[in-house]
């Protein structure tokens, strides 16, 4: 028997780590289970993709959907307008993500993102971060304690409100707010002319956001990669991704 190539491939970005004394490029576990979970195959992506022009454009191409991971590091800030270092910076990350963004853009592939990918999403269509959210009065704390366990750290801690007739609001069964973990240093000053405004928590902070006029790009704050095979609302968010990507593919193949 013959295999179907009917899932769809999903390209997940990766991050540059050092791995004693190894530069090492990684993506989470939990973020290619929570797609395989749903019905989709994921690609990861390496940094090296943009050290030649075609090589992009190959990966790209039997591609039906873009998944941008959250990441231990933060976009540099000259990509948003200020001055200064990003400790905890990853410029391969920056650069593949916004090349990413693009490419997607131009063949309408559906996209999720994850936290920093969410960030990414933001930059990339002209909007700005927050670099230290915590230090900004009027927020409450959205950074994880990092001496708690993970099972803790992942816990949800606030809730989000969703706004009505949005890309969101549909996926979570209409459902008007729900509880979310919150793992971020940095979020979002001000959104760029094409991105809308799926959902805020209490403290006014947009939590998720989504492309205008697009079949399907959702961008959130949280991670609902985390434990995504008990969780009914991480279900429904990566198998909306997922049937997007599915459709996608179909129409191509028309």
């Amino acid at each position: 028997m013959g295999i179907i190539f009917n899932k769809p491939l999903i390209g997940v970005v990766m991050c540059q780590i050092d791995k004693g004394g190894h530069p090492t490029q990684m993506v989470h576990n939990k973020y290619l289970q929570a797609v395989i979970q749903s019905g989709g195959v994921p690609l990861a992506l390496p940094q090296g993709l943009l050290s030649s022009p075609d090589l992009l454009e190959i990966a790209m191409a039997p591609l039906a959907g873009i998944l941008l991971t959250g990441s231990p590091s933060n976009i540099e800030p000259h990509h948003y307008g200020e001055a200064g270092t990003e400790a905890c910076a990853d410029p391969g990350r920056d650069a593949l993500a916004f090349a990413l963004i693009n490419a997607a853009r131009a063949k309408r592939l559906p996209l999720l993102a994850i936290c920093r990918g969410l960030q990414e999403l933001v930059v990339a269509t002209g909007g700005t971060l927050h670099r230290q959210l915590h230090t900004v009065p009027g927020f409450q704390e959205h950074r994880e304690d990092e001496g708690l366990s993970l099972d803790e750290q992942y816990a949800p801690v606030h809730e989000v409100f969703v706004e009505p007739d949005g890309l969101l609001s549909p996926l979570v069964e209409g459902c008007e707010k729900f509880w979310v973990n919150s793992l971020h240093q940095q979020g979002i000053r001000s959104l760029g002319a094409p991105l809308r405004i799926e959902a805020r928590a209490a403290d006014g902070l947009i939590e998720a956001i989504s492309l205008r006029d697009y079949p399907f790009a959702l961008a959130v704050q949280w991670h609902p990669e985390w434990q995504s095979e008990t969780s009914t609302l991480s279900r429904l968010l990566f198998d909306g991704f997922i049937h997007a990507c599915q459709r996608h593919q179909e129409e191509t193949r028309l």
